[in-house]
């Protein structure tokens, strides 16, 4: 188990900082005026979902993502990945073309759930036994047609170096696995992790505006590892423990 990391020191931003937080920012506003009407158009018109990626895309662009992808993404699948920052979000959109399979808490918010929902978030009530029937087909519906669902079993973020335990329990939803389904374990690792990654008590808009300050790009390789298969597939905690294991050997 990777030791609790404390979060970075609050450092000074400086002007040129400032300037490059305002210019980014101003991109992903213009991005969000032209995706969200395209997104209810292709709506409307039936056209399979594609605008909440290329904004999620631009978004990530525009943070300074640098992406470099290995191995071979299999479609219909559903991807569990480590998480390091609200970046991998904008990473596995472009990669994957993924949804994500999110807590409900995360639907309190209404600009969140909002902005979830347009890019087909499937949210989890962890507590909720009741609904788990619910939320299976949710989750067998959007991974229909060869579309990608992702889930971080980890529960949280890491500082990128090494991952923390899987939680088998986030995998409840799809137990038993649906027929015929795919899971692939997806490692994501950052040349600067500690540097971009969202862990201890830092506030989140303070994360925001710190990555969005650099001057460098982000660097992050995608690693798209062999699916989990044979009797890793008997149950979550089995999926678990294979995925744990694969993406530990590439991140630790």
């Amino acid at each position: 188990m990777a030791p609790a990391v404390a979060p970075p020191a609050a450092t000074a931003i400086s002007p040129l900082g400032w300037l490059l937080i305002a210019l980014r920012i101003s991109i992903m506003l213009v991005l969000l005026v032209v995706c969200v009407p395209l997104h209810y158009l292709w709506k409307v018109l039936g056209l399979r979902r594609l605008w909440p990626r290329v904004f999620l895309s631009g978004v990530g662009m525009a943070a300074g993502l640098d992406l470099r992808r290995h191995g071979k993404r299999q479609p219909g699948a559903l991807l569990l990945s480590n998480h390091v920052s609200w970046l991998d979000i904008l990473a596995l959109s472009h990669a994957a073309n993924s949804a994500f399979i999110a807590h409900d808490g995360l639907a309190q918010f209404g600009f969140l759930k909002w902005l979830c929902s347009m890019n087909d978030t499937v949210f989890i009530a962890r507590h909720r036994r009741s609904d788990v029937g619910n939320q299976a087909d949710q989750i067998r519906e959007a991974l229909a047609n060869d579309g990608t669902l992702t889930l971080f079993p980890e529960g949280t973020t890491s500082d990128g170096t090494a991952i923390i335990p899987f939680k088998s329990s986030l995998l409840g939803a799809l137990e038993p696995l649906p027929e015929g389904a795919t899971v692939q374990p997806v490692a994501l690792v950052y040349d600067d992790a500690p540097e971009v990654s969202w862990v201890g008590e830092e506030p989140g808009l303070d994360n925001f505006k710190r990555v969005l300050a650099r001057l460098r790009p982000v660097r992050l390789d995608v690693h798209f590892l062999p699916p989990v298969s044979g009797d890793d597939l008997a149950n979550r905690k089995a999926i678990t423990a294979a995925a744990h294991h694969a993406i530990g050997s590439v991140v630790n």
